[in-house]
């Protein structure tokens, strides 16, 4: 749509309307216009509308009211001016009296008023599907400020009003014409022409009427859709989301006042994801000041995770719980998988060597650790989905698939998911990295270590989806090397 908001296939459409039904009006229905034949009404009818087309059409598509979507204005004081020439011809040529010259006029008015609701009407949705369609909304008040709901009472008074006044007029005119023509109350023809007149005036005004209505109810079905669709993006988590503005008023209004509380929403969640990622990167930190794991480990465990997350939630057995918004999480939350590790003596955490048993059961407390520190966090700060997650990580996972693992022998899919990821990418660092007591093992090394694990260690889902990504983790191990490898 042009920014003009004129559309002359509908205008045309609309204008050839109006001709059609004032020139049967003048012909065959109007007992006063008697005295004109068809073909007369016809060129006068022809004549008229075609110069008030010309006008609309060259003249005024660009026009100011045009662009601020107001047709009625236009196109009811366009219907009024042309209406008066031909007035004034009827007056001079055919001797009409000043009443009915006032008919005429009202009339031509009345077509024009009808035919500018239309329009406008029509144009306002014209705007909302262009909106629609290039997804460019307004979100902020513009012009003044005009109640939708008092121009829907407005318009039906008006209604209303012409209705009665269109009636009372032709009732009035054709007393006076059938007191003036006693022959045609004798024959009954006069008063057959009388309500026919009044039968037809009714019908018009009612079938435009509902055509507006019909278009007026759109355009409201049209805007709560628009706004309920925004609502809903924001409710599946397009914090961004927003309701659009199509004009100032009580819809406009609502729309304005909930994407006020959107932003505040917005920078409120804003604040609370910074402050989460804060107390996430400061643990970590603290877990990684006492281990012999580099920051690397837990940026390439992180990604790991994060890949395979994406890999498992293109099936359809993972896809409902694998959203982005918790592939997200499990990113953020992966770096606290070993956090547990800050209550592990030094002699023990340190050591270079091989543990023995008894060193070994008391280094597989730090799962326990972790997920008790970070559930004391959670009731702490209220329900949490960040922490709640990592401490199902941090809890699950050294468990294994076969139920061998710790801390308490879960197997299968008693394991979180977040859980039997991590371990795959625990296990994956662990042996691509070198160690004091260790040295780092090749890609494929570790693969067949891995792929022997499955179904023992490791969930074979989880599995399937390394093998198909494995070109990640290469990439991933690459891209995030420890400094003395780098």
């Amino acid at each position: 749509m042009n920014s003009s908001n004129y559309n002359a296939s509908r205008t045309f459409k609309l204008y050839i309307l109006a001709a059609i039904l004032f020139g049967i009006y003048g012909g065959r229905v109007c007992p006063f216009l008697a005295t004109l034949t068809v073909s007369e009404v016809f060129v006068h009818v022809s004549i008229t509308f075609s110069i008030l087309l010309l006008v609309r059409h060259f003249l005024l598509p660009h026009h100011t009211l045009n662009k601020q979507i107001k047709q009625i204005k236009l196109d009811t004081l366009c219907f009024f001016i042309v209406s008066l020439p031909l007035a004034v011809y009827y007056n001079v040529v055919y001797d009409f009296g000043l009443d009915s010259n006032v008919k005429i006029v009202f009339g031509m008015a009345l077509f024009g008023f009808f035919t500018g609701c239309l329009l406008q009407l029509s144009a306002k949705l014209a705007q909302m599907d262009e909106m629609e369609k290039t997804d460019q909304f307004e979100f902020e008040f513009s012009g003044q400020r005009h109640s939708l709901i008092n121009q829907m009472i407005w318009l039906v008074v008006l209604l209303l009003v012409i209705l009665t006044a269109a009636l009372s007029m032709v009732a009035v005119k054709d007393i006076f014409w059938l007191k003036h023509n006693p022959e045609l109350v004798m024959d009954g023809s006069g008063q057959i022409s009388v309500i026919k007149e009044l039968i037809y005036i009714a019908a018009l005004v009612t079938g435009y009427a509902m055509a507006v209505m019909f278009l007026w109810s759109k355009v409201i079905k049209r805007i709560l859709l628009s706004q309920e669709c925004a609502l809903k993006r924001v409710s599946e988590g397009s914090i961004g989301a927003r309701l659009p503005i199509f004009s100032y008023d009580e819809f406009g209004s609502t729309a304005s006042l909930t994407n006020k509380m959107l932003d505040s929403l917005e920078f409120a969640q804003h604040e609370v994801k910074t402050t989460r990622d804060v107390a996430i990167v400061s643990l970590s930190a603290l877990a990684e000041s006492r281990d012999n794991e580099t920051g690397a480990h837990i940026l390439r465990t992180q990604e790991y995770v994060k890949a395979l997350a994406e890999n498992l939630s293109e099936s359809s057995a993972y896809a409902a719980l694998l959203t982005p918004s918790y592939i997200e999480l499990l990113y953020k939350s992966a770096p606290l998988h070993d956090v547990g590790k800050v209550g592990i003596p030094d002699n023990i955490l340190l050591k270079p060597g091989k543990l023995t048993d008894d060193e070994f059961e008391i280094m597989k407390g730090h799962a326990q650790i972790g997920a008790d520190a970070l559930s004391t966090a959670e009731k702490q700060l209220g329900s949490s989905s960040f922490l709640e997650i990592a401490k199902e990580i941090a809890l699950s996972h050294h468990e294994k698939w076969n139920g061998s693992g710790y801390p308490n022998q879960l197997s299968g899919e008693s394991i979180p998911l977040s859980g039997r990821l991590m371990a795959l990418a625990d296990v994956y660092d662990a042996l691509i990295s070198k160690r004091v007591y260790k040295p780092a093992f090749s890609h494929q090394e570790a693969k067949d270590i891995i792929m022997k694990g499955e179904g023992s260690h490791f969930d074979p889902a989880v599995v399937k989806a390394f093998i198909a990504i494995e070109n990640k983790f290469v990439a991933i191990a690459a891209d995030f090397q420890d400094k003395a490898e780098a």
